[in-house]
């Protein structure tokens, strides 16, 4: 029965870091791959990680299974650093571990369709697993436009969407740092789309897979934190993949908002019932070790140190980057300094992206993403020489 599968076509990501890694110029540049890079182009472990990784091999008493709601003390650490002070909102707020981001987008999705949704609304372009885990689980997509042509979003776009979606809906909607346009949506746009959903019957599923690398913890967690304040339900994907840096180790968390306490059983019920139909239980060392971080306050201002650090390295990128606006007109690179998190997209053709890997050694997605963390002060002056010449 084997032989009657069809060859898929293998992903386009991976193709390009075999490309990379085959390339034996020494000048190259990976745009392409999703991980934080430093300036010497390593994507380490977080010194507050080693330190709870230690306290965990001393600790640490078992191997024992958690079960499917996976380390709840993980899940608990996490809220008020997502939802503010009133982490739980009067007890209508509950979680469980998820491996990694795409498990607990996953388990959201499924879960929506268990409750009657047939047709996901998204923004356009969006991270490609959105649309292949929607299509798995037979849910109709529905895109509209994300971002405008010159760099913002498309709040129009998203609030006719709202206004379109009907009973067995829902709304996906980038909590922070979009992926792949950086095109987050501002303070003022969040509250008109927070607004718009509570006027809507669609089901409002946010996913925060970038949580302070945009401006900061408070200022990323704006927009999830307003549309739950005004939602009776919703559902939050988190990643700890990247704030963190434990990408794999895949330390995931989804949370669920009831419209009353009282309706958090049933709903957790049926989590508990998918998860254990898709990994049973989710890994423990990732989130045993987020959990020594937040529950230690040295190790905790040592992981938000290096998430500052993260996130200024980054900010120093898009702002030399836009500063180059000039110099090389036409690809609206002024944008990138409002943009935020690990990426951006550039309106170059497939002939420059090829042009670019071929005469460059610079490697990128198709789409013209690319990874803000790949550049640094030792190469991105040869990346926008290399936008010079592909465009002139």
């Amino acid at each position: 029965m084997l032989d009657r599968l069809q060859a898929q076509a293998p992903d386009a990501l991976l193709a390009l870091i075999k490309l990379y890694a085959a390339d034996p110029r020494s000048d190259k540049i990976d745009l392409g791959v999703g991980v934080y890079r430093t300036n010497e182009g390593a994507t380490p472990v977080f010194k507050a990680i080693k330190a709870a990784e230690q306290a965990l091999i001393e600790e640490q008493d078992s191997k024992s299974y958690l079960g499917p709601e996976g380390d709840l003390g993980f899940v608990h650490a996490l809220m008020p650093y997502i939802f503010g002070k009133d982490a739980t909102m009067g007890g209508r707020i509950e979680g469980m571990q998820t491996p990694g981001g795409t498990g607990a987008v996953r388990l959201a999705a499924a879960v929506a369709k268990a409750a009657g949704v047939t047709r996901v609304h998204m923004g356009t372009p969006s991270w490609p697993n959105h649309a292949q885990i929607f299509a798995d689980l037979g849910l109709e997509l529905v895109a509209f436009t994300h971002a405008t042509a010159d760099g913002a979003a498309d709040i129009e776009a998203v609030l006719g969407a709202i206004g379109d979606a009907q009973d067995g809906d829902a709304v996906l909607l980038h909590g922070c740092c979009h992926n792949p346009t950086g095109v987050d949506y501002t303070p003022d746009q969040w509250d008109a789309i927070a607004d718009a959903l509570a006027e809507s019957p669609a089901l409002a599923i946010l996913d925060s897979a970038y949580h302070g690398l945009g401006l900061g913890l408070e200022e990323d967690a704006y927009g999830v934190r307003r549309v739950l304040s005004k939602l009776g339900e919703a559902l939050v994907a988190y990643s700890c993949d990247k704030n963190f840096g434990m990408y794999r180790d895949r330390v995931g968390a989804l949370y669920v908002l009831a419209k009353s306490a009282d309706g958090l059983p049933p709903i957790l019920s049926n989590l508990n019932a998918l998860a254990r139909a898709n990994w049973s239980m989710p890994p423990d060392h990732g989130g045993a070790a987020v959990r020594l971080v937040l529950r230690n306050p040295d190790r905790t201002q040592m992981w938000l140190d290096e998430l500052d650090d993260m996130r200024a390295r980054m900010r120093r990128v898009r702002e030399r980057l836009a500063a180059a606006d000039n110099e090389v007109p036409g690809l609206g690179l002024a944008a990138l300094a409002d943009q935020h998190g690990l990426f951006a997209i550039l309106p170059l053709s497939k002939e420059q992206i090829a042009a670019l890997r071929e005469d460059h050694a610079i490697y990128m997605a198709g789409s013209g993403r690319i990874n803000i963390a790949g550049l640094h002060a030792g190469n991105t002056e040869k990346f926008i020489a290399a936008l010079k010449a592909v465009t002139a």
